[in-house]
C-alpha cells in the first residue's frame, strides 16, 4: 500500500476501548503513548489487539506543539 503520509510511528497496542461507533487505540511508541480515534470497524478489519505490533500513520498539513 502506498501512502503519502510522512510520519509513521511503529509501536505496540497497549489498550483498545470501543465506544458506540469509535474506538480509542493506545499505542506505545518507545515509551510515548499515542492515542488514535478510529472506527470500531477499522479495529476489526485491521485485526488490532492488545500486545500486537502496529503503526500510527500521521497525515496532517499542520501539527501544533505547545510547551507547558
Amino acid at each position: 500500500m502506498k501512502i503519502s503520509a510522512r510520519n509513521i510511528l511503529k509501536g505496540k497496542v497497549v489498550s483498545i476501548v470501543k465506544g458506540a461507533t469509535t474506538a480509542h487505540v493506545r499505542l506505545d511508541v518507545n515509551g510515548a503513548i499515542i492515542t488514535a480515534s478510529i472506527t470500531n470497524e477499522a479495529v476489526d478489519e485491521l485485526g488490532l489487539s492488545v500486545g500486537k505490533e502496529a503503526a500510527a500513520v500521521i497525515k496532517a498539513s499542520d501539527v501544533m506543539v505547545a510547551v507547558a
